[in-house]
Parts: structure tokens; sequence; C-alpha cells
């Protein structure tokens, strides 16, 4: 590897703030972002759906999928809206009043936020209202999970998320975050270590399926 390469390695780490947060994740989800002038305020808005809740996903090695329900104790966090997750390109904040966080009828995540006077908030603004940035991503902690393990095929053991713990960041991105299942993956492996001492297993025989509950 070239050193301009591992400088560049080097400083994207040190933007990523999120890898110093102790079981923090990052998800992505193709769900519709979008931007609305409001003449009688004359603000730019901008509304994305940064998690989908009761969709299946597949992670490569596992499914994961993220309970209704699992928001309503967070939207009062003080979250931040970045541009790609960047700390240094804030676009909104809760504890500021600048962004508005909701459910949607299907229990989905929503973040609302006016455009601010940034230069990039209004590049970004263009860039969405273009179709150039349509994708958003979040990041948070988990509380309470539950597992569905298939023991003839690994790759479908299924994560279910029931409770967020607490809401990172939510962010409009040009590319989908890497889905990084690390934190996951390690519930899922000390799980299937330890499930024969689990007391709240439960076996469905048909399917050979182990169902385990897990709080942090």
């Amino acid at each position: 590897m070239n050193i301009t390469k591992q400088k560049s390695i080097k400083k994207m780490e040190r933007k990523d703030y999120i890898k110093n947060i102790e079981g923090a994740e990052r998800r992505f989800f193709t769900a519709p972002v979008k931007v609305e002038h409001r003449a009688e305020a004359d603000e730019d808005i901008v509304e994305g759906v940064a998690a989908v809740v009761e969709q299946e996903t597949d992670l490569g090695y596992m499914k994961e999928k993220i309970e209704r329900g699992a928001f309503d104790t967070v939207l009062t966090n003080d979250v931040r809206a970045l541009f790609n997750h960047d700390p240094n390109m804030v676009l909104a904040r809760t504890a500021s009043g600048t962004l508005n966080l909701s459910l949607n009828e299907n229990g989905d995540l929503v973040y609302e936020y006016r455009t601010p006077d940034r230069q990039y908030a209004r590049d970004l603004y263009d860039a969405i209202k273009s179709g150039d940035v349509n994708q958003s991503s979040f990041a948070f902690q988990v509380e309470e999970q539950r597992w569905i393990f298939d023991d003839d095929n690994p790759d479908n053991d299924l994560r279910i998320i029931t409770k967020v713990s607490r809401l990172i960041d939510v962010s409009p991105v040009t590319y989908p975050a890497y889905q990084d299942t690390t934190v996951a993956a390690r519930s899922r492996d000390n799980l299937r270590q330890q499930n024969s001492m689990t007391p709240k297993m439960k076996v469905n025989q048909r399917n050979r399926k182990i169902n385990l509950i897990q709080k942090r």
C-alpha cells in the first residue's frame, strides 16, 4: 500500500468518531430523501427516512430486522444530523431545536431539518433535489435484541432489534455506509457458545430454530 493511500485511510479513520463509542453500529436503508421549499417561511427543508422497521435485511452472513417500537424511547436523544457521518459537516441537532425526529405511520424513523446557511448544506440540498444523493444512514446502540438461530444454516440467523438505547446520528449519504456488523457478530457468537446455558432458550423442534432473548 502506497504512502498516499495510507494517509487517506488514516484521515478517514480520524473522522470516523463512531469507532470511539462502545457498542455503536451503523446501518443504511434505501429509503426516500426529499427536499421541499416552503415559500411562506423561505425555508429549504430536507426530510429523510433514516431507518425502516419490520424489514428483514441480509447483512451477508446473518439477517437483521428492527422491530416496530424500537425507536420509541430515543426520539428525545441529543442527535446530530451529519452529511456522510462527518462530524465536521453538521446539518442540525435535536438539542438546538434544528433537527426534528419522528415516527411515520409505519413506525419508521424520520428526520427533518431546515437547511442551514452553510455552503456544504446548501450543496447537499441541491444534490438531494437533483437525485444525486438519495439514501440515509443512522448510528445507534442496542439495548434489547433477540435472536432466531438456524442450526441448518447460520447465514439465516436472524437478529431482531427490539429496543434501541441510544440514537447517535442520522445522515444523508453519498454512498451507503459500510454495514459494520462487528457488534452484532460478537453478540451472536457469544450466544451460540452459551446457548446451552441460556435460561430463556426456546427450541422449535419442527424447524430446528433457536430463539434467544438478550438484553445489553
